[in-house]
């Protein structure tokens, strides 16, 4: 029974725990209107994937490393006269170049170059969901202790800084969930990818809920479906876990929303 398989185990526990974290970390990142900003920190984590391959530490480390150095790049840029929409594409095309390059000047080339742009949720080990579930109940304790201050940030920085509330500290502190979250994500669909499940989700659940605690809960009842799936397909299919994850996703966006509508006109005619 494939159950009894432990690298399924790992990998039905992964999705569980990314689905968790880029249901809370996603709702911010989708409310505060930061899709593109998350997918360039995600391309230029790739840079501290090849810096590691190249000087011979974990490339996921190299990652974290250099998610959290674009974030908060981009950020400190956008403040400093800096187009955001320009910041963010001089760290994507920095991070993904010293990639490539770094990639390409290692020793025997990157044979797993593909692992972590594409993802494989069945290569999910007893370490990286250590670390994924460790952030995980971080950022559940950030957001249970702090949510109505990320909510206040998240849909009016302006008003919330009129109430006092520490914005700039709240902004740093969710830039860096939102790097490592993508970092811990790589795994289970790579960089090209991995904003999709900080996003599409959230989109989905926006069709039927409005709060912010709802929206969380429903993205993650979403990105568990669509992991769940994907891995299934894999499975049956024989295809790449993560490209079947996202088209799930995708596809269960424009499902929900086709059956709103059609919901929608039966109620009005």
């Amino acid at each position: 029974m494939l159950l009894d398989y432990l690298f399924f185990q790992n990998a039905l526990l992964g999705a569980l725990l990314a689905s968790l974290l880029c249901a809370m970390v996603g709702t911010y990142v989708v409310t505060r209107r930061l899709v593109i900003a998350g997918g360039g920190v995600a391309h230029a984590s790739l840079g501290g994937v090849g810096l590691g391959a190249y000087f011979g530490f974990s490339p996921l480390l190299g990652a974290a490393g250099f998610a959290l150095f674009s974030g908060f790049a981009i950020e400190a840029l956008s403040h400093r006269s800096v187009r955001e929409d320009s910041a963010i594409a001089m760290l994507w095309t920095l991070g993904m170049s010293v990639g490539i390059l770094a990639a390409y000047l290692t020793p025997g080339f990157m044979t797993d170059l593909p692992l972590y742009l594409f993802g494989d949720i069945l290569s999910i080990t007893r370490t990286d969901l250590l670390l994924t579930g460790a952030l995980t109940l971080l950022t559940g304790l950030i957001f249970a202790s702090l949510l109505p201050a990320i909510v206040a940030v998240a849909y009016d920085r302006d008003f919330a800084r009129t109430q006092g509330l520490p914005v700039r500290w709240i902004e740093i502190g969710m830039t860096a969930l939102t790097a490592l979250t993508i970092v811990a994500c790589l795994r289970l669909v790579g960089i090209v990818m991995v904003v999709s499940l900080l996003s599409v989700p959230q989109a989905t659940a926006q069709l039927f809920v409005r709060t912010f605690r709802s929206i969380i809960f429903v993205s993650f009842v979403a990105a568990l479906a669509a992991c769940l799936g994907g891995l299934w397909l894999s499975y049956v299919l024989n295809v790449p876990c993560g490209a079947a994850i996202i088209l799930l996703s995708i596809g269960g966006y424009f499902l929900c929303r086709t059956i709103k509508s059609l919901w929608t006109r039966f109620l009005y005619h």
